[in-house]
């Protein structure tokens, strides 16, 4: 693996964004509470990813049938912050790296173009998030709620670790090689772009919340634990292959689905009824608002 091309490459691919950036003023009130910059010529915006990119159960939204895509997810956001000449936003709920580059079966109908058919010469940003269906994350996480109390009911942290193989550690090492290709390529379709790798928000607090959400604690830390090593990855990753990394998880920490309903940035097992969200476990408006939040940052 190449390592992080070399600092003056980097340099030269973020130099366009953070020029393009400093000519705009911090934008929409529901990120910062400031107005909106004339949009700056030249920045073209390709949005990648998966549910959590998708903004997945929150209303309005802008297509639901296939992808489930917010009108107001985090690249909507920063679209919107940065004043960009054009943006293009293919994340889908459900997608995976296979999705990048085939089409991908809709939620509930339809089928969405493969996402890298949105890259063109002239994109120059590109976010992505992507990574947790690969390992199987987001689908196999449901199955760790539990109503009754131990010792009742089937903990998934053993049934994750079963035979001493950890399930979810094993895959995500195996994604590495298939992310730095994804990266790669996104490179040789949008030459011009820097490219930001988003990271997964922090979605509990050490021990969880039995009282309110019904996971047990050492389970709630188990899938703790497989975030934090997929972030890692994924910061790796992109050091490796020319992308910036976005942190969430450090930011998001106090907002996970264990806190006080008005405070949640992220749904619980059981949803809040407190925004207009509905996916478990996924970010919420707020949610939303915070990625864009530090990817307008990093991108600064």
């Amino acid at each position: 693996m190449r390592v992080f091309g070399t600092l003056n490459h980097l340099f030269a691919k973020v130099r366009p964004a953070v020029a393009t950036v400093a000519m705009t003023v911090a934008a929409s009130a529901a990120i910062t509470g400031q107005a909106s910059a004339e949009p700056t010529e030249g920045t073209h915006y390709v949005a990648l990813g998966d549910s959590f990119a998708a903004g997945a159960g929150i209303f309005p939204q802008a297509e639901l049938a296939t992808c489930s895509r917010s009108a107001v997810n985090y690249p909507a956001l920063v679209a919107k912050e940065l004043g960009v000449a054009s943006f293009t936003d293919v994340t889908c709920g459900g997608a995976t790296l296979d999705d990048l580059t085939s089409p991908q079966r809709g939620i509930v109908a339809g089928t969405a173009a493969p996402q890298f058919d949105a890259l063109t010469p002239d994109t120059t940003l590109v976010t992505m998030t992507m990574g947790g269906n690969d390992i199987g994350l987001a689908k196999q996480a449901l199955l760790c709620g539990n109503v009754l109390p131990e010792p009742y009911g089937t903990s998934c942290a053993d049934t994750f670790t079963a035979n001493g193989v950890d399930t979810f550690a094993e895959r995500t090492r195996e994604l590495a090689p298939d992310y730095g290709n994804a990266i790669d390529e996104i490179h040789s379709r949008a030459p011009e772009a820097t490219v930001v790798i988003v990271g997964y928000p922090t979605a509990s607090r050490a021990g969880a919340c039995p009282a309110q959400q019904p996971a047990w604690p050492r389970d709630a830390d188990y899938l703790r634990g497989v975030l934090v090593n997929l972030n890692t990855l994924l910061r790796d990753v992109s050091a490796a292959h020319g992308a910036i990394f976005v942190d969430t998880a450090d930011s998001s920490i106090g907002h996970d689905m264990c806190a006080a309903p008005d405070q949640q940035w992220i749904n619980g097992l059981i949803p809040s009824l407190s925004t207009p969200s509905f996916a478990p476990l996924h970010p919420n408006t707020f949610g939303e608002q915070n990625i864009a939040r530090q990817v307008v940052a990093a991108l600064r």
